[in-house]
Order: structure tokens, then C-alpha cells, then sequence
């Protein structure tokens, strides 16, 4: 046998000396991120920005594919069940990282067992409206009335279950007061029960209320976020006005498959927090009401999730709200 043979069956026995064959770079072909909603929507825009931002930095296109249905449970069950090689993304939110599978007893995933979160791109802070026919035009005067008139007030929401219906219920149980939950089918009827007094609070967010805030015809209250909003000034925080603990949102993030190597996870994150820092990308979402956020270390998304988990399932477990 010639020598040099020899030396390399040797060497590669005892696995010495002897690259294997380097794996393709990751990523090597078109990347997948998954969304849960219609088209056209705040999210839609907000996941598309972010695609075409992480593709330049990844070097190969992201590409969004709509999955609308079932509460964001299409979407969150198919990239559940997605190989976890980082080619398939997710737009998770609390609604389907939290919410949904507290609320529903039988749940097709478990996000904390299938997901990995990788960071959370946007926050979106809410606000607490009511009417000019109510009277009540600040929240002392909403809270006053409802602790000398038990009962006899009503708040709207966009279902049984959303995130701003559990907002409400946070909301009234810091307070210690009692309204009548009227949910409705979707934004545009609540809201005119609002504005015909048949209701008199709801909490909604920004981007949906701000027009008909500035046309007087519904007033602002507070807003959720732990301080004011540019583009509410003139609006106090909840926290600002006596209830230091409150503060209500919903988010979106960046989830893979649990399993995903820590390769491209960081290769992600990298990516992610790079569009994240990126300014204009950050104003253009302002004036939709969706707040960029800082980049997270792994354990500070880790954190952040846990605290979101256990406040809203306070909220649900005492409230005993189920969509089942």
C-alpha cells in the first residue's frame, strides 16, 4: 500500500489531521418568514420592512408569506411543525406566543416547548378612550363614577379574549372598580358604540383611534405605555396618574423552531438587531403606533416573555375568561 495512503487511513481513524467537508454558510437559499395576518395590516408592513432590512444584511432575500386564520394559530402551528433550520421565520406576538394558548384549554403548539423567540422587534402601546357625551373626561372622574355607580357603566372591546379586552380587565382590576364587557365583532363597531355612548371606556390602539381623537370625536384618557407618546403630548400615562404597576401593550417578535442551531440564531439576531437600529427604519413606524425596540440579549427576550406570560394569566385566571 503506498505510504501516503497508509498515513491518511490512520489519521483518519483516529480522526486525526482530516477536515471534513465545510457545510454551506448559512444562509444559502431564500428565507421564510411566516405572518399571521392579512395583508396590507400594520403587521404586514412592519414584517415586510423587516424582511427586506434582514435580507440585505443576511445576503439573501427574505421572503413573507402571508397565513391569516384562527387567531394566528395557521401560521404559529405550521412554523411549529417548520424543520428548525432557520429557513422558516415567524412573526410572533403575544397573541400567539402568550395569550392564545392560555385562553384555549386543547392548543396544537406550545410555545414554550416548540418556540424559541429571537427578539422582539415592536411594542405598541394603547389608549384608553371614552366619549364627549359621557361627561367622564378624565380617568379620576371614570373611576369616581364607577365606584359611586356600580354597574352602570359599559366597555367596549374588539372580542372575548383580545388583547385589549384583557388590557380593559387589567386596567379595572387595578383600579378596583367594575364595568359591563360588551365585546364586538372588530374595531369599527365598538368604536361607534363608543361614540354613541351605548359604551363609555375602551382601550384601542393608537393607530386606530388617533384620527377620530383629533376630529374630537372620541376623548383620550391615558395612553399604556409607562410614559407619554409623541404623538398623544397632551395624554398621560396610566402610571403617570397614580397607578405606577400598569402598563399594557401588545408586541411582535422574530420566533423560530425551538431546536434551531445557535449558528443561526445568532446569525439572526445579528441580522435583526441590525434593522433595529437603523433610524429610519424606526420613524417609519411612529405614526403607525408601533414602537421599535432595542436590541435584546437572549435573556433579556427570555425575561420579558416570561413577565408578559405570568401578568396575563393573572389577568385570565381571575377574570376566568376562555375562548374554548
Amino acid at each position: 500500500m503506498n505510504q501516503r495512503i497508509a498515513n491518511f487511513i490512520i489519521a483518519a481513524a483516529f480522526g486525526l489531521g482530516v477536515a471534513a467537508p465545510a457545510c454551506a454558510a448559512y444562509p444559502d437559499k431564500p428565507i421564510k418568514l411566516v405572518v399571521p395576518y392579512t395583508p396590507a395590516g400594520s403587521a404586514d408592513q412592519l414584517a415586510r420592512a423587516l424582511a427586506q432590512n434582514m435580507g440585505q444584511a443576511l445576503g439573501q432575500a427574505v421572503v413573507v408569506e402571508n397565513k391569516p386564520g384562527a387567531s394566528t394559530k395557521i401560521g404559529a402551528t405550521q412554523v411549529a411543525r417548520a424543520p428548525a433550520d432557520g429557513y422558516t421565520l415567524f412573526l410572533a406576538s403575544n397573541s400567539s406566543m402568550v395569550l392564545n394558548p392560555l385562553l384555549y384549554k386543547k392548543f396544537p403548539y406550545d410555545p414554550e416547548r416548540d418556540y424559541r423567540i429571537v427578539s422582539i422587534v415592536a411594542d405598541i402601546p394603547l389608549v384608553v378612550i371614552t366619549n364627549e357625551k359621557s361627561g367622564l373626561d378624565s380617568m379620576q372622574k371614570f373611576v369616581d363614577y364607577a365606584k359611586q355607580h356600580p354597574g352602570k357603566l359599559n366597555y367596549a372591546s374588539v372580542g372575548n379574549g383580545n388583547p385589549l379586552h384583557l388590557a380593559t380587565e387589567l386596567l379595572l382590576g387595578q383600579y378596583g372598580i367594575k364595568a359591563t364587557h360588551v365585546p364586538y365583532n372588530g374595531s369599527a363597531p365598538a368604536l361607534t358604540s363608543l361614540m354613541s355612548n351605548d359604551t363609555q371606556l375602551m382601550i384601542d390602539v393608537i393607530s386606530t383611534s388617533l384620527p377620530l381623537i383629533k376630529d374630537g370625536k372620541i376623548r383620550a384618557l391615558a395612553v399604556t405605555s409607562p410614559r407619554r407618546l409623541d404623538v398623544l403630548p397632551n395624554v398621560p400615562s396610566v402610571s403617570e396618574i397614580g397607578k405606577t404597576n400598569y402598563q399594557a401593550s401588545t408586541w411582535f417578535g422574530i420566533a423560530v423552531p425551538k431546536s434551531t442551531p445557535e449558528a443561526v440564531v445568532n446569525a439572526l439576531r445579528t441580522a435583526i438587531d441590525t434593522t433595529l437600529k437603523n433610524e429610519p427604519f424606526q420613524k417609519r413606524f411612529e405614526t403607525l403606533g408601533l414602537y421599535i425596540q432595542q436590541p435584546r440579549k437572549q435573556k433579556q427576550v427570555d425575561q420579558f416573555v416570561d413577565e408578559d406570560r405570568a401578568k396575563w394569566k393573572t389577568v385570565i385566571e381571575n377574570n376566568r375568561i376562555s375562548l374554548d
